[in-house]
């Protein structure tokens, strides 16, 4: 499977214990791929994807990070290894959304433009899940400040409008946003 027929899920952060579990940031907001049993690919920094088995997993009480426990790893340094790995899943395997859910990929990519004008000041570089997510947008005007990325709650109340089909996102920004 090549790595454009799959979605980024997760980030190994490092070994938990001594028997060859990891620590896993959640960059999706399906728990069940941490959890549900079956394939996961594995990417290092270099190097083509690789097929893992996930046999178990759990979140940490109060925390966004699950542990999982893959097969074939049963030691220490076995987990030490993957941290810093990222965990793939097939694009096929895109849960189905509600009205106003949105997978990452999708807005990747996307013009930003200010409501109700249209001017167009960026484009989606990333969604960062930090308590509530934050679209970072890589401005393409602002002079100076166009080297910095802007980072946008993602909330209805800013981002009123997500128009997929077209490729771009309306932001109704309060004063100051932009400016920060």
């Amino acid at each position: 499977m090549s790595e454009t027929e799959m979605l980024v899920v997760g980030r190994v952060v490092a070994a938990q214990g001594l028997q060859g579990e990891v620590r896993v940031l959640p960059l999706s907001d399906f728990p069940e791929r941490f959890t549900r049993p079956g394939a996961r690919w594995m990417k290092g920094r270099q190097g083509q994807p690789r097929q893992l088995v996930l046999q178990r997993g759990r979140q940490l009480p109060g925390k966004e990070l699950f542990v999982v426990c893959f097969e074939g790893i049963h030691s220490r340094e076995a987990a030490e290894a993957l941290v810093g790995e990222e965990m793939l899943v097939p694009s096929s395997d895109r849960p189905p959304l509600e009205e106003g859910e949105f997978h990452v990929l999708d807005l990747v990519g996307l013009e930003v433009r200010l409501l109700p004008s249209g001017e167009v000041i960026g484009t989606v570089r990333d969604l960062i899940h930090a308590g509530n997510d934050l679209l970072e947008v890589e401005r393409t005007t602002g002079g100076d400040t166009a080297a910095r990325p802007l980072l946008i709650p993602f909330v209805e109340a800013i981002v009123p409008e997500v128009n997929l089909a077209q490729g771009w996102i309306g932001l109704t920004p309060p004063p100051g946003l932009l400016d920060l």
